[in-house]
């Protein structure tokens, strides 16, 4: 049995945070997506020789001087993450603002016809809306 002292494992606690911080940390993917992208754009295009991107080319690109081309994998990574990125952050907001609306729902009933859809939505949320959605179901007297 295992000791109620005993830390909890790195990998859990990691899933944790993930899911405490998953709305700023599905925004962060898809700024550094865009990010890269925009450095990949700027290296093979023409604009690549206007402004800052001859500045940032000249530490990324080191094919000159026998080095990595760093913005090929920017051309790779770049969209990959933009895709990965638009997707969380469209599922998280939109999960949110459906859980808002059915978390204002004052009837009884209505809450019971949209228990599924909420406990559904409650995958892509935070564990402090899974604590308001146990609060509401309580304050609305349902035993599920």
């Amino acid at each position: 049995m295992v000791s109620e002292s005993a830390p909890t494992p790195f990998g859990r606690r990691l899933r944790h945070w993930a899911r405490v911080e998953r709305g700023w940390l599905s925004v962060v993917v898809l700024a550094i997506g865009v990010l890269l992208t925009v450095l990949a754009v700027g290296d093979y295009t023409p604009l690549g020789s206007a402004g800052p991107f001859s500045q940032i080319n000249s530490g990324t690109d080191l094919s000159a001087s026998g080095g990595p081309n760093y913005n090929l994998v920017f051309v790779i990574l770049g969209p990959i993450l933009v895709l990965i990125g638009g997707y969380l952050v469209g599922a998280y907001y939109v999960a949110r603002r459906r859980f808002e609306h059915l978390m204002l729902s004052r009837s009884k009933a209505e809450f019971l016809r949209n228990l599924p859809e909420v406990e559904d939505l409650l995958w892509d949320l935070t564990p402090a809306d899974e604590t308001r959605y146990e609060a509401k179901k309580s304050e609305l007297r349902i035993r599920r």
